[in-house]
């Protein structure tokens, strides 16, 4: 699997009638099995750059491409995790799992015994009749990766997926989700506001400006798993991430 950004830029008209460019000429090529980090201020046009990926919106000029095919529309090759939730209330976490299957038209003794599969998987194989109310937020997006996972993609994109969990859930939330992505080698493209949070998942962290969004650098984590947060040479990695996000944030710095 290759995924290439190739001189993407995506403009918006505002309401004022005034151009605004969210994203000015980006260029990024992602192979597989990777771990992908999209790092930024609020407004430098993260989510617009995984909303492009997933054919959800379209580049003013450039292109994405999968796999040699430019991507015009959602892929089934990739799936979509965002902050909120988005599980249906009235059914319970089996059905909110066997979604997508069903849209496929699989059959029912195979769409459930491949969401029992990937409730297993994610750790949640005595709730399959809990309705999602009845469970916590972690136990919700956990959810909400094995009805990701069940359609078998390629690629999961991630738009700040633990945003919304108190600090002690999302910590145990990243290891699941590196626990998740060992056993199943899917390339990961993460949306994230945290540092923290991308060094300690990423194999690479793209870090972008302020709008217009552009590439400021991509930063390899060498660093191997599982992360010690308290390691120095993670501390280090951090305090250069953070060092490069204040000087996009205050150019007198520069």
């Amino acid at each position: 699997m290759t995924l290439t950004i190739d001189h993407v830029t995506r403009e918006f008209v505002s309401n004022v009638g005034e151009k605004v460019t969210a994203l000015d000429d980006i260029n990024l090529v992602i192979g597989d099995e990777e771990f992908i980090c999209f790092l930024g201020p609020s407004g430098c046009g993260k989510t617009t750059l995984l909303r492009i990926i997933a054919g959800l919106d379209r580049a003013t000029s450039g292109k994405a491409v999968h796999d040699d095919h430019e991507i015009r529309e959602p892929d089934p090759k990739m799936a979509m995790i965002f902050q909120e939730y988005s599980l249906y209330p009235w059914r319970n976490v089996l059905e909110n799992v066997v979604f997508g299957l069903e849209l496929r038209g699989i059959a029912k003794d195979a769409r459930i015994r491949d969401a029992e599969q990937y409730l297993d998987l994610v750790g949640l194989e005595g709730f399959a009749r809990s309705y999602p109310y009845e469970l916590s937020g972690g136990m919700r997006q956990r959810v909400a990766v094995a009805r990701a996972l069940a359609v078998e993609p390629s690629v999961l994109l991630m738009d700040e997926p633990f945003g919304a969990l108190d600090a002690q859930t999302r910590n145990m939330m990243q290891k699941e989700l590196l626990r998740i992505w060992d056993k199943t080698r899917k390339s990961i493209i993460f949306v994230t506001h945290s540092v923290d949070e991308a060094v300690y998942l990423a194999d690479r962290i793209v870090v972008f400006t302020p709008r217009p969004g552009r590439i400021k650098e991509i930063i390899p984590i060498g660093l191997p798993r599982p992360r010690d947060r308290t390691s120095s040479e993670f501390a280090s990695i951090r305090r250069y991430v953070l060092d490069l996000i204040d000087e996009k944030e205050n150019p007198s710095k520069i």
